[in-house]
């Protein structure tokens, strides 16, 4: 036994999409044996888009019973039934949600009319509901309400149970282990199979091939198989309107963040939030007071002429200038990390040798001040060529820094020795720098530094 389902709702994603009307068509497999439709009251206002959109409003549904009021219908009707819907994740995920509001758990299994068009009738240009039904002569009638919606996908579902192949193609469809179900209505299979498990990034694609997300994953069909399962409002948009998915190999993580980075900031996807924002950078300085006392300070960026160090958040700036008063006996009250005019009073830093009691020569305060400045120059101008795995076995993938500034990535055959810059600069891949590598590689220096770093 089939229920084939149309809702219509109020348009604010899954978790706060209510259901207006509802249109439930029971069917044997070969004819329609009852029907349940019913306008919603979701107990919420109706906005004006959707409105105009199906006709239903505010006071349409005034009277309507609530869904927890017609729980008990939509339960019997679907009860041992296979639910099948146009774009079935959709109503499916809705309706579930009403369930869930009201304490009850609503599993069924599910068929999806869109996926089972483009199995059976492959080649059209659209397999929306209402373009699918003029592509194949199938009467439309009441469009964006629910029983006329629902009456259509009913005429649609017979007409593909009519193809020969019918039995197997829903079979396939049906069986637990198969994810036709779970996969996007307009996004073929055969696509998604050819995924890796491999380290790389992915993009998804809309009808038009408009790249409308990248991701990055270590695992790659196993990462965008997450998204079809993530029921979220943007998620599932999203993955509505994905078409198409290609991807690249990176060969691991690091390289895969990187890709990921330049490709946000090359095409700005519609599905991209993260890496559009601007970031506060702050910079470490240094300048001589009246008194001839060199300080190191921190500022944002902005306020900073000749910076020492970037940063890309506040408290990494002071963690780092914390870690210099430690390591060169410098002064928390002249690294700028107390505000006071007596001595320095800090908690952790207990290395001052006096400068802030007039117990340590200026001169003397000032040459190690400059010592943490050359070691913070040092570091910048060093040449660093990380190493990691390639996209097989048979290479490796390189990552330069040179004067603290990503230059790039690569790969070059294992079987090539890598000893210098020299060695690796014609495999490299130029990239530009920003504050999102910047943040990804001192991330992985500060773990891998002693391991995949082969220069110095």
């Amino acid at each position: 036994m089939y229920t084939i389902i149309d809702i219509e709702t109020t348009g604010n994603g899954i978790k706060g999409n209510k259901i207006t009307e509802i249109s439930i068509f029971k069917h044997n497999g070969n004819q329609v044996v009852d029907e349940f439709t019913s306008l919603v009251n979701p107990q919420c206002h109706i906005p004006h888009f959707i409105t105009g959109l199906t006709g239903i409003d505010d006071q349409m549904v005034q009277d309507a019973p609530t869904f927890s009021e017609i729980a008990n219908n939509v339960l019997d009707m679907t009860e041992s039934c296979v639910f099948v819907a146009h774009s079935v994740n959709f109503d499916y995920g809705v309706i579930k949600e009403e369930f869930r509001q009201i304490g009850v758990d609503f599993t069924r299994k599910k068929l999806c009319t869109v996926r089972l068009s483009r199995k059976l009738i492959p080649g059209l240009q659209s397999y929306s509901l209402g373009k699918l039904c003029s592509a194949i002569q199938i009467p439309l009638v009441d469009r964006h309400r629910a029983r006329g919606d629902a009456h259509a996908t009913v005429l649609l579902f017979q007409k593909l149970m009519a193809f020969p192949t019918s039995e197997s193609v829903f079979k396939q469809f049906l069986n637990a282990r198969s994810q036709e179900s779970t996969l996007p209505p307009h996004l073929p299979k055969s696509v998604f199979e050819k995924i890796p498990p491999k380290p790389g990034i992915y993009y998804f694609k809309n009808q038009e091939g408009k790249i409308i997300y990248v991701g990055k994953a270590i695992n790659l069909k196993k990462r965008v198989l997450g998204h079809f399962y993530d029921k979220s409002v943007k998620e599932t948009q999203m993955c509505s309107e994905t078409a198409d998915i290609d991807f690249k190999l990176s060969g691991n993580e690091l390289v895969a963040l990187l890709m990921e980075s330049a490709e946000i900031k090359r095409l700005f996807p519609p599905y991209n939030r993260a890496q559009k924002r601007t970031v506060r950078q702050y910079a470490i300085f240094a300048y001589e007071d009246r008194n001839g006392i060199v300080h190191l300070a921190y500022n944002t960026i902005k306020g900073v002429p000749n910076p020492l160090k970037i940063f890309y958040n506040q408290t990494d700036c002071r963690a780092y200038l914390e870690e210099l008063c430690k390591n060169f006996a410098l002064c928390p009250k002249y690294c700028h990390l107390q505000q006071t005019n007596a001595a320095c009073s800090h908690h952790q830093i207990n290395t001052c040798e006096g400068i802030c009691r007039g117990e340590e020569a200026v001169a003397s305060y000032n040459e190690k001040v400059q010592e943490a400045i050359d070691h913070m120059r040092m570091l910048a101008s060093e040449v660093k060529i990380i190493k990691e795995k390639g996209r097989d076995e048979t290479e490796n993938a390189v990552v330069l820094i040179s004067e603290g500034i990503y230059r790039g990535y690569g790969f070059i055959d294992s079987d090539v020795e890598i000893n210098s810059f020299d060695d690796i600069e014609a495999f490299i891949t130029p990239q530009k720098n920003t504050v999102e590598t910047d943040s990804i590689l001192a991330t992985y220096l500060l773990k891998h530094a002693k391991t995949n770093v082969l220069i110095p």
